[in-house]
């Protein structure tokens, strides 16, 4: 009976994120601008459920997605520099609109700058890797990466997981089921670099173990954003699966690693 839950759940997760996928897919292959806007999109969702959930903040929502969009178009048309330059704008920018609505003080910037750093920065990243050199395929062995290896953690875990991997913030992911998402992300990417032949062997490997290690932290971090905030789901977006965030949480780590570890590459 497990094996069979296991089973129709994995189908279930799989058939709800294949929208998401198609998605990615063309907006990573059009490139330019279609993607940068394309990240715009996915970043304000993001930011609308993560600000959903700490409502009783009062977080200037305004302030994050104008944030958002400022970081992406910056990203896009500048670089590194332009992209600090609009981060650090960002911060008076929520000052100013959090006294504007006269309500939520400190934890309003908290929650506000909260959701500008992880999900804005990330975005902005994600927008720079995709405009360097073999950038479109570096972001896709990325994304393989990061959900074949969630997978494999979510199977290992079922399969042969015992020992819990932090209890208080997610008690149901494991030691054993970290070991083996850890093992097929590595080989995911490094199976999708045998498709590139600008990609050497040990880059793929090199990228696959930065992917492999950085996307457990970004799923432990928003679980424990979601513990705090005393919810399963941060929307509903994949129905019962979850949210933008819920299906994000390990890109929005890897996407960042990805774009310095390649850069270091070149």
């Amino acid at each position: 009976m497990e094996r069979r839950n296991t089973s129709s759940d994995l189908a279930a997760r799989i058939f709800a994120a294949l929208p998401a996928i198609a998605f990615a897919i063309a907006i990573v292959w059009a490139g330019g601008l279609v993607f940068t806007i394309g990240l715009i999109l996915l970043g304000i969702v993001c930011l609308h459920e993560l600000y959903a959930m700490f409502d009783r903040a009062h977080p200037a929502r305004l302030a994050g997605f104008l944030s958002i969009i400022g970081m992406a178009l910056a990203a896009h048309y500048g670089g590194r520099s332009d992209l600090l330059l609009a981060t650090v704008l960002a911060l008076p920018l929520t000052f100013f609109l959090v006294v504007a609505q006269r309500r939520g003080g400190a934890p309003a910037i908290s929650v506000t700058i909260l959701g500008i750093y992880w999900i804005g920065l990330a975005i902005g990243h994600a927008v720079m890797l995709r405009d360097l050199p073999h950038g479109n395929a570096i972001v896709v062995d990325v994304l393989v990466g990061t959900f074949l290896g969630d997978t494999g953690a979510y199977l290992g875990g079922r399969a042969i997981g015992s020992t819990p991997l932090a209890p208080r913030i997610s008690p149901n992911k494991t030691w054993e089921g970290l070991g083996v998402g850890i093992i097929v992300a590595v080989l995911a990417t490094w199976c999708a670099g045998l498709y590139q032949d600008w990609l050497s062997g040990p880059q793929a490997l090199l990228l696959g173990f930065a992917v492999a290690l950085v996307a457990p932290v970004g799923d432990l971090f928003e679980s424990y954003l979601k513990r705090d905030a005393g919810t399963k789901d941060t929307g509903t977006l994949f129905g019962a699966h979850g949210g933008a965030l819920d299906r994000l949480d390990a890109v929005l780590f890897t996407v960042v690693a990805g774009f310095y570890v390649w850069v270091a590459m070149l």
